[in-house]
């Protein structure tokens, strides 16, 4: 017999009968009280019927009440359920009461570990750590085990590929297989900052999968995602929720480090805490950000010079700052000087590869060794946004329009709330221009706007496009705005600083100078 004490597990949830509340992870449902009490006893008899009588006794101990109440608790319970994409767990019996058909249910007493597989805490890394726990299959049909374990198989092997990342073998995550675990417990038994969870359900022809990401130190959800997709291809659908769900942890986890390390005191950051503080910086992609930037990477590469990572963000500073504060030649040279260091050091590193990429394309001028870089990069982590987002930019100055909007489409649907997302957008400005699509272009240099205010070269798509389409006051407008952020701005010497596709220059070049910008 189960006793008042007692602390049940099943699926993402906890409930703690003694304090009334039922916990999805670490967070407390709104679920009321009548209801709780519901959950406990249906729980308390999983897989076997409860009736209408029980459950009103259990919920309203010897009051009379009309079976609406009980219809009302339990649509609240589902609804809380829902949230998880559980509310299927509580069947309904017609005429007979309720059943609960959701995950085994586990019990322990409160503060116990979950499974104390552990006999110690682990420290952590100093890179950021993450484990993926096997996911919970909600369907019936046990095909869809192997389906949920191949697809944790295919995110274990992705993020493996991400150098920066520290991540935890199958073997030791699948010890977890059908238990009901605490993640922070997890994240101690295991010693990592992240945990990755997740369930698939099949519904008819369709697959869905939700993943969520949390920070095992506190509790706190770093990022979560709902997939649905048709079973027509198993294993195609397989891969393409591993690659979207690598694609879209990887900046979600940077951001997170990003605010880890601010917390952190200025003298007791090494290397990689340097770069990753300088990392919002450099993704601002202005002047006076990029400077400040440049001051932690170069005490990074003094710590530890053959720092790819360090060496491709200060190629991508430098190259801000030769296309946005006077096209001075020391800066091109240095781009290019630390993109040629990131590729010689960073090998097995897709992120240095493709900064480095990206600065020999756009101020070496040499598009070969470009995709050379990034084609490197993404062969070692085909998840890798970055790559495609940027690589649609060098395409975007290069005129090959129709191959820049497919890669910019790429590399936001693998991360859509990239940093770098007002890249792509304004890659596919620029190239629906040049297509003469100038609705399309003008909604892609707006996204692109909206994603990067702060950045000049998204305000001169905008200009090119509102210009092109005849709204020539706003075209002024921004315009302006552009010379706001970047008095030095002459279209004709960005276009040679990029080495600009002679037709997209003339196509972009005419809306520019209508709109007002010096040439």
């Amino acid at each position: 017999m189960m006793s008042g004490s007692d602390i049940y597990q099943f699926g993402p949830f906890r409930l703690d009968p003694a304090a009334g509340i039922l916990y999805r992870g670490d967070e407390p449902t709104m679920l009321g009280s009548r209801a709780v009490a519901l959950l406990r006893r249906l729980i308390e008899n999983a897989r076997a019927p409860v009736s209408k009588d029980a459950l009103i006794a259990a919920g309203w101990g010897g009051l009379a009440v009309a079976d609406n109440n009980l219809s009302v608790q339990i649509a609240a319970l589902r609804r809380v359920l829902a949230e998880a994409d559980a509310e299927r767990w509580i069947e309904t019996i017609p005429r007979r009461g309720y059943r609960y058909v959701g995950p085994q249910v586990l019990r322990s007493v409160p503060d116990a570990p979950a499974i104390g597989r552990a006999a110690s805490i682990l420290t952590l890394p100093e890179k950021p750590s993450v484990a993926v726990l096997p996911f919970s299959n909600l369907s019936d049909d046990p095909e869809q085990e192997y389906f949920a374990d191949g697809m944790v198989d295919d995110i274990i092997t992705g993020l493996a590929r991400i150098k920066w990342l520290f991540v935890i073998a199958r073997n030791s995550t699948f010890i977890y297989k059908g238990h009901a675990v605490d993640v922070k417990q997890v994240g101690l038994e295991l010693g990592v900052r992240y945990v990755l969870e997740g369930s698939v359900r099949r519904v008819g022809g369709s697959v869905r999968v939700i993943v969520q990401m949390i920070d095992a130190s506190n509790g706190g959800h770093v990022w979560a995602e709902r997939y649905d997709r048709s079973y027509e291809d198993i294993f195609a659908l397989q891969d393409e929720i591993a690659l979207s769900t690598v694609g879209a942890i990887a900046p979600s986890v940077r951001k997170a480090e990003i605010e880890r390390v601010r917390r952190k005191r200025p003298e007791s950051l090494d290397a990689y805490d340097l770069v990753l503080q300088a990392q919002p910086d450099v993704d601002s992609g202005m002047p006076a950000q990029v400077t400040r930037a440049l001051a932690l990477l170069e005490r990074a590469i003094v710590l530890d010079p053959t720092y790819a990572l360090a060496h491709g963000n200060a190629a991508m500073c430098h190259h801000c700052l030769f296309l946005r504060a006077g096209l001075q030649e020391i800066n091109r040279t240095a781009s290019i000087y630390h993109a040629r260091l990131a590729i010689t050091y960073g090998q097995d590193d897709p992120l240095a590869l493709t900064w480095a990429g990206f600065s020999i394309g756009m101020d070496a001028h040499d598009r070969p060794a470009a995709f050379a870089s990034l084609e490197a990069a993404l062969a070692i982590s085909p998840s890798s946004a970055l790559s495609y987002i940027l690589g649609s930019v060098i395409l975007g100055w290069s005129g090959e329009a129709e191959r820049a909007i497919e890669w910019s489409e790429r590399g936001l649907r693998l991360s859509p709330f990239d940093s770098w997302a007002w890249a792509a957008f304004d890659a596919q400005a620029m190239s629906y221009l040049l297509c003469g699509r100038y609705e399309d272009g003008c909604r892609a240099a707006y996204k692109s706007v909206q994603a990067n205010p702060a950045h000049s070269i998204t305000h001169v798509q905008l200009a090119a496009a509102l210009a092109k389409l005849g709204r020539m006051d706003e075209a002024r407008e921004a315009a302006a705005r552009v010379l706001q952020l970047q008095p030095s701005f002459r279209f004709g010497r960005q276009f040679a600083g990029v080495n600009c596709a002679p037709a997209l220059a003339l196509a972009l070049g005419g809306a520019l100078r209508d709109a007002g910008l010096p040439e």
